[in-house]
């Protein structure tokens, strides 16, 4: 039996590029146009310069953002692979102010089952 999320499976492939922490906040900040590298270090607090540009380099490789190199500053912009994936960004952003929002009570009450 074949597994059923391998490299076949489009939902797999997808979370593998947008799935590790901080790349969903990349590609939001990036739909904005173009951002250098302590702009993005700034709009993400908590990020490592080393996990930045880990992230950047993956983002990059899986075309999902280009590196423009200037003579004094490089910066970082979605590719049309990159735009393609801000539904999905809206859509999380969706569900955070119906569901994550703190005017939502969260807490996770068991849930009384009938038997």
């Amino acid at each position: 039996m074949r597994p059923v999320h391998d490299e076949q499976c489009a939902v797999a492939c997808t979370a593998d590029i947008i799935g590790s922490k901080w790349t969903a906040i990349i590609v939001h900040d990036l739909s904005e146009g173009e951002r250098r590298f302590s702009e993005l270090e700034r709009s993400c607090p908590g990020i490592s310069p080393r996990t930045l540009s880990e992230r950047l380099r993956i983002l990059e490789q899986e075309a999902v953002l280009v590196r423009h190199s200037g003579r004094r500053r490089v910066e970082y912009e979605l590719t049309e692979k990159g735009r393609a994936l801000l539904p999905i960004i809206d859509e999380m952003r969706s569900f955070g102010h119906r569901w994550l929002t703190p005017e939502h009570d969260h807490s996770h009450a068991p849930v009384a089952r009938a038997v």
